[in-house]
């Protein structure tokens, strides 16, 4: 039995273990953030019981957006065994096994375990995020089962910082404010409670410098970090869980990160985090300690009893050593040599562990629970109360201040002057290669308008197949956070393209129209470069549709070449006489309308007597080539937006 002779501010006894009798504290009146909160932060208790999960070998664990969410109610029940295959228990893994534990509002919860302990699986069912595989256990948030109340209270800051890099961190955080408080909030209101969680957060001094990430350079890990806490702090949660938030960081940087989310637990909060390894004065702040291996619980308690409550199971180090250290030895089943092992089976240091956790401790942490359960029934704790609607803002509003968020995050990419020579040298050398190009010379001319079709195809299929890859992390983490609704982000990124997208191709058309002095008419002109811009956004279209679908950078790309190479062979200028069995695949390629409507309309009327036959006879008008290119530019982006809603919220 643990020596009792620790006893913390909340009661604990010999092992570490609280029992609550009290209501928990308040939030302090005196913080910064006070002038902003819409709701008083309602003190969250967060009891798990018996949580366990299983997974398929077989099922893709690499990104937990793209799994199947638990069911909202705390209490998870797994699907019946009962009539299963024999073999369907050899196909799984159990990665957590019965943990039980609590944490209290004002204290930090610190999930402690080494790689592959199954932190990170407990914390995303904690924080209710999506995951595959088989759950089972009870949940509580204030004795009750989480509701959508509660999920809406809950912020979750993941391991990998997952923003925008291009943006300034007040920039990031008051287009956050904007999305994610009230709409019943004035603008001004909700810059100031951005400047605010600027001010708590230590982030002033920084605050117009850009975030950056791995290939930008912008504020530094620790500041990065904390702009990421500052996104969830903004709507004043009960409830902060954060997955490594020191990784990374250096100790210093660490320490003061994790003062920083002590600071926040004091003020009402229930914080739960995972540690990998901190140092001593890291793990001083920690009230209450879950420790970790191989999904199995080791120890739950008061930070403070751990290292008494090993020496009474048989383990205590020979000399002084950081309890996380030692702590992480142990989870790892190994005891060095200066360590007083003294426990039955220590050639089995985690057997001996688990062991000794389920004979002495389990029951102590159930009945604390089980007594906080009740004391919190008697006081009569409130759960926090519903957001004013499933989406803070309206879709116009969504829609205005994510079209400005994206204008400013691409400005650094927008009109640059590596992509106005990458769209100007060509356009200067076809123009000297067709210079002053008469009518007669339908051959040369014929091959400048296929030239011009391929170019805006390939350049504009190719630039779109990398947008929602690249920001898909974005789009998972700010719609499970529920910033705004997907169409509302869809629309906007479709308008933020059309400044670059519209402006390159008309410089371009002006440079190769004038030098190569095509149809002289102004009707012509601006027809051409009507046709010009429908096919660059029609092209575009394809390359959201081929990213969306595939959702990795480097295969839509490579897809997207295939395809442009297609449509090159069969845009109607190097094989006429295709054969029977591929006459389809002509009328698949948006390059064959565009080719069509451009011969259209530089020889239309008298000028049509020039063409050759082949040129002429039996290809699709004008009608319905336009009627092809209006069909395929809506048929794309509708292809875009329903693959965008299989990102996992």
């Amino acid at each position: 039995m643990p020596p009792n002779a620790h006893q913390d501010a909340h009661g604990s006894n010999a092992g570490g273990l609280a029992v609550t009798t009290t209501s928990p504290p308040a939030a302090a009146s005196n913080s910064k953030m006070d002038c902003f909160l819409t709701t008083a932060c309602t003190p969250l208790n967060l009891q798990f019981i018996d949580v366990s999960y299983r997974v398929k070998q077989t099922t893709d664990r690499s990104s937990p957006s793209s799994s199947k969410a638990p069911p909202p109610g705390g209490r998870i029940s797994a699907h019946s065994g009962s009539g299963a295959p024999a073999s369907s228990a050899a196909e799984e893994r159990t990665i957590l096994k019965g943990i039980t534990g609590e944490a209290r509002p004002g204290e930090v919860l610190a999930v402690l375990g080494p790689s592959g302990s199954g932190k990170s699986t407990l914390l995303s069912i904690l924080g209710g995020r999506r995951l595959a595989g088989r759950h089972t256990g009870t949940v509580l948030a204030g004795g009750r089962a989480p509701c959508r109340a509660v999920q809406r209270r809950t912020g979750f800051v993941a391991q990998d910082d997952v923003l925008h890099p291009h943006l300034t961190v007040r920039e990031t955080l008051t287009f956050c404010a904007m999305l994610r408080l009230p709409r019943s909030a004035p603008g001004a209101a909700k810059a100031a409670a951005a400047e605010a969680v600027i001010a708590e957060l230590g982030l002033s001094a920084c605050a117009d410098t850009i975030v950056g990430n791995a290939f930008v350079r912008g504020v530094s890990g620790g500041e990065r970090k904390r702009v990421s806490i500052g996104h969830e702090l903004l709507v004043n949660p009960s409830l902060l869980v954060l997955d490594e938030p020191t990784s990374g960081l250096d100790s210093t940087a660490a320490a003061r990160l994790v003062a920083t989310l002590s600071a926040l637990a004091r003020r009402g909060r229930t914080v739960v985090l995972s540690v990998h390894q901190p140092s001593s004065r890291v793990y001083r702040m920690f009230d209450s300690v879950l420790l970790l291996a191989d999904g199995s619980c080791l120890y739950f308690g008061a930070g403070r009893d751990a290292m008494d409550y090993f020496a009474s199971a048989g383990f205590a180090p020979g000399f002084h050593v950081n309890p996380a250290d030692f702590m992480l030895d142990l989870a790892n089943g190994f005891a060095q040599a200066d360590y007083n092992v003294t426990a039955e089976g220590g050639n089995n240091v985690k057997q001996s562990l688990i062991s000794s956790y389920n004979k002495v401790l389990a029951p102590r942490v159930k009945a604390s629970i089980v007594a906080a359960d009740h004391a919190q029934s008697g006081d009569g704790e409130q759960v926090p109360p519903p957001a004013e609607s499933c989406s803070s803002t309206s879709w116009c509003n969504q829609f205005t201040i994510l079209l400005q968020r994206s204008l400013k995050e691409r400005r650094h990419e927008t009109f640059t002057s590596l992509r106005i020579f990458q769209i100007m040298a060509p356009a200067l050398v076809a123009g000297a290669m067709w210079w002053r190009s008469t009518p007669v010379a339908v051959q040369d001319r014929l091959g400048l308008l296929f030239f011009v079709s391929i170019f805006w195809g390939v350049f504009a299929s190719f630039n779109a197949v990398f947008a929602f890859p690249q920001e898909r992390p974005v789009l998972a983490r700010e719609r499970a956070s529920g910033m705004y609704a997907l169409s509302s982000y869809f629309m906007s990124r479709m308008a933020g393209d059309l400044p670059m997208e519209l402006a390159l191709p008309t410089a371009f058309t002006v440079v190769v129209y004038l030098m190569a002095a095509l149809n002289p008419s102004p009707a012509a002109f601006a027809l051409t470069l009507a046709v010009i811009l429908g096919y660059v956004l029609v092209a575009e279209g394809l390359g959201l549709a081929v990213g969306a679908v595939m959702m990795d950078a480097k295969r839509a790309s490579t897809l997207v070449t295939v395809i442009m190479l297609a449509y090159l062979l069969t845009g109607g200028f190097y094989v006429h006489n295709v054969p029977e069995f591929m006459v389809w695949a002509k009328y698949t390629s948006f390059t064959y309308y565009c080719y069509r409507l451009l011969i259209a309309v530089q020889y239309g009327g008298h000028l049509k007597r020039l063409l050759p036959p082949e040129a002429v006879d039996g290809e699709a008008g004008p009608g319905a080539c336009v009627a092809a290119l209006v069909a395929m530019f809506f048929g794309y982006r509708l292809l875009a937006y329903l693959a965008l809603r299989r990102v996992r919220k």
